[in-house]
């Protein structure tokens, strides 16, 4: 979670007095005087994992001098009921290394510390890292090969596993979100990702919907994995997006999936279904010669420009009709195949039509994700391949955001961080197309203003 600038400010402050007090007291100066010494602030023999162990160990005393009543060595130990007995040695993991603490104990058994709880093993720090790398796209195994060699600990990958597991409840909690009643626009795109299914290892679809709401911010509605398109999928994802709230959708847009207008007309009869143009380009264009490419996709760009859907057909009959029509058949056909899926944009305005005619929205987010999966062989089942990619968008999200807060105040010209990829992300011109959606669908549109 990204630090707004007034909590940035908060803990600068405050770290600035803490040292700033500890440097005034000279508590640090035997520290310096090792350090300039030669001695390592870092690694296995840092002086950091010195200092990490000296303070828990203080607070467990403190924690046991609480419980029992009385301060190490006070004479008046004996009139307390309960009372210290010595130590217990436990190794703690910890994002500096391993710790090995001497953890006090009581004669009666009843002292539970809260600093180190019973059977943690490993400090809040260190499970966050380990989740930062999973994200990131490293294997378990590599996570493992990673802390061995730069901070001397060593997890067993049934460990780290569990760790990353555990934000499978945050990827449930989610994915089952309430969502908005009217969402204008919603982009539906997929990356393929290798899940094992029973004894083999299979190519699989893991589908992005993105949503548009009121206010023109994109989300990320959900994350969903699944070995075949077809209309029985899509059609118990519309029932899980009205579920969770969704009464209604002005167009979806995507790449021509299988079965996705019959599921659509079942949950929101009114839904607009418009194929993604660019798709569907790159699919016309799929045997075209290499030589050939730059000149059949000027006289496609006709079709898609046109102003009506009559003047596209008359485009794609001259195209047809043409020399380039008539060496590459397949890209005409492609044209004709999808024609119903592709001519709903052509009946808006520019503004409009610029919003719904393309998934490109998302394509640079899997684009992205698809970076993450590469490092994978295959992923153990499909929970496991949703779980990355939700943490991989919370982490690039985080990324961005970070490296733009390290450049907030900067002029225009000197700011070269990115913008959201994706979530949070505001539609271009939303306002002029939010006016030609109340014009084209003012009953559906207006209660919602």
């Amino acid at each position: 979670m990204v630090m707004s600038d007034s909590e940035r400010e908060e803990r600068r402050r405050q770290q600035a007095e803490i040292a700033d007090s500890l440097r005034e007291s000279g508590a640090l100066d035997e520290i310096f005087a090792r350090i300039d010494a030669g001695e390592p602030l870092t690694g296995h023999e840092g002086l950091l994992r010195g200092v990490l162990k000296a303070s828990l160990e203080r607070g467990l005393e403190a924690e046991l001098s609480d419980h029992v009543g009385y301060d190490r060595g006070d004479p008046a130990a004996s009139e307390f009921p309960n009372s210290r007995n010595g130590t217990f040695p436990k190794t703690v993991a910890s994002e500096i290394g391993d710790i090995e603490l001497a953890v006090p104990r009581d004669r009666n058994g009843t002292f539970t510390p809260m600093l180190v709880r019973r059977g943690v093993r490993r400090l809040d720090g260190l499970d966050a890292m380990i989740v930062s790398l999973y994200a990131g796209g490293m294997t378990i195994r590599d996570i493992g090969h990673h802390l061995a060699a730069t901070i001397g600990t060593e997890l067993s990958h049934e460990t780290i596993s569990k760790v990353t597991d555990a934000v499978c409840d945050e990827v449930l909690a989610w994915q089952q979100r309430p969502l908005e009643a009217l969402y204008p626009v919603i982009y539906l795109d997929a990356i393929i990702v290798k899940v094992r299914d029973g004894g083999h290892v299979r190519n699989k679809a893991a589908h992005l919907a993105v949503g548009v709401d009121m206010d023109g911010v994109k989300h990320v509605l959900g994350i969903w994995v699944q070995a075949t398109e077809g209309a029985k999928f899509w059609a118990s994802v519309c029932a899980e997006f009205a579920n969770r709230g969704v009464r209604d959708v002005l167009v979806v847009c995507c790449d021509g999936l299988t079965g996705f207008p019959e599921a659509i007309e079942a949950t929101w009869p009114e839904t607009t279904v418009q194929t993604c143009v660019v798709h569907l380009i790159r699919a016309a264009m799929r045997f075209v010669n290499y030589t050939d490419r730059k000149r059949v996709a000027a006289a496609l760009k006709p079709i898609y420009q046109a102003a009506n859907e009559d003047a596209a057909l008359a485009e794609l009959d001259a195209f047809e009709a043409s020399e380039l029509g008539g060496r590459y058949a397949s890209t005409v056909r492609a044209f004709r195949d999808a024609w119903d899926r592709f001519v709903p944009f052509l009946a808006f305005p520019p503004a409009l039509r610029r919003v719904i005619y393309t998934t490109n929205s998302i394509e640079s987010l899997n684009y992205q994700l698809r970076k993450i999966t590469r490092n994978r062989g295959h992923f153990p089942n499909d929970l496991a391949a949703v779980k990355l990619l939700w943490l991989a968008i919370c982490n690039i999200e985080d990324k961005r955001a970070r490296e733009r807060a390290k450049e907030r105040g900067l002029p225009a010209a000197q700011r070269k961080a990115p913008g959201r990829l994706v979530e949070g992300q505001i539609t271009t011109n939303w306002k002029q197309a939010l006016e030609q959606l109340a014009l084209v669908y003012p009953d559906r549109i207006n209660p919602h203003l």
